[in-house]
């Protein structure tokens, strides 16, 4: 073999040795996770705590970062980690609407679907809540109101997967709003501000006014322990039957080492007791569904979803 040669496998190999030593010393820097929310959230709280896992496990810094789309949902901040290097530095906490939603609402960085599911970790006690002096107490006596009487719906978002169950759940019960209107937080301010009637919103945003509001419905299929006389928007129209999960995710292009790495972390946080006693606290449901059963997941629920628009006209 000639000098020449040599040399150049000598640096091959010395690349090739490098490559896998940076791989082998992820995390070596400051980590982030991006929730596109406000703080106070169960996506939030809950990120937090893997973070917190992911700092002492590794022991490098990692810390939340929201990045709340100014009532357009959760897009922007899943922009901004679509345009991350794929390194495993910038993860997202994203909600159904990304990887289901995301690729059809006109966002090139989201088109084609530039993410793939390290797992999910949380379904949300979502509810469709309404403050407790409406004339009504369930979704038969809205619908009844709103034949002869204006109804504004506030949302996260138009686009967003329980503005379509909510949406789709009127349609079916022969009613339609006057209006709606997208918020970034919807919670017990919201409703005593009496700038809209109803709002879809997490259980845990109203918690602290629980006693000061009816809740008419929870979307998904299981009832919420918290509110266990309510019905389900599956027990009432079963075509809506739709969980709102959230996981991680990484862009595609993401090492299968640092995935393993991240998800290990993910799996002790969400098995652990103070995790539980969120649960227990809010209505929630935490758990861990590996990437593979995630992307089932998504496709069922771009099909569900799909339904739903058509019903709607879109």
């Amino acid at each position: 073999m000639s000098i020449l040669a040599r040399s150049l496998l000598g640096a091959a190999l010395a690349v090739s040795a490098m490559t896998v030593a940076a791989h082998a010393e992820y995390p070596e820097k400051p980590v982030q996770f991006v929730v596109p929310w406000p703080p106070g959230d169960l996506e939030d709280v809950l990120t937090r705590m893997i973070a917190e896992d992911f700092q002492k496990e590794y022991g490098v810094a990692a810390a939340v970062v929201n990045k709340p789309g100014g009532g357009g949902g959760p897009f922007p901040g899943a922009v901004e980690v679509a345009k991350a290097p794929a390194d495993g530095y910038t993860i997202g906490s994203f909600i159904i609407a990304v990887p289901v939603v995301g690729p059809k609402v006109g966002i090139p960085e989201l088109n084609p679907d530039p993410f793939e599911p390290l797992g999910n970790f949380l379904t949300y006690p979502f509810v469709i809540a309404v403050g407790k002096d409406a004339p009504y107490s369930d979704m038969a006596g809205l619908a009844d109101h709103a034949k002869s009487n204006d109804v504004v719906l506030g949302h996260f978002g138009a686009p967003l997967v329980p503005t379509k169950v909510t949406m789709g759940l009127a349609k079916e019960m022969g009613f339609s709003f006057a209006s709606d209107a997208a918020f970034d937080a919807l919670d017990c301010n919201t409703l005593a501000s009496g700038d809209v009637d109803v709002i879809n919103t997490t259980l845990q945003l109203i918690l602290p006014c629980l006693k000061d509001v009816k809740v008419l419905a929870s979307i998904g299929s299981e009832r919420i322990p918290l509110t266990p006389d309510t019905p389900t928007v599956a027990e009432l129209a079963p075509a809506l039957n739709v969980a709102l999960w959230n996981g991680l995710f990484v862009h595609k292009d993401t090492p299968q080492d640092v995935r393993d790495k991240i998800i290990a972390v993910a799996k002790k946080t969400v098995v652990s007791d103070r995790a539980k006693k969120l649960a227990t606290e809010t209505g929630a449901t935490i758990y861990w569904q590996g990437a593979d059963e995630v992307k089932a997941q998504i496709q069922a629920d771009i099909a569900t979803l799909d339904g739903i628009d058509k019903a709607l006209g879109n």
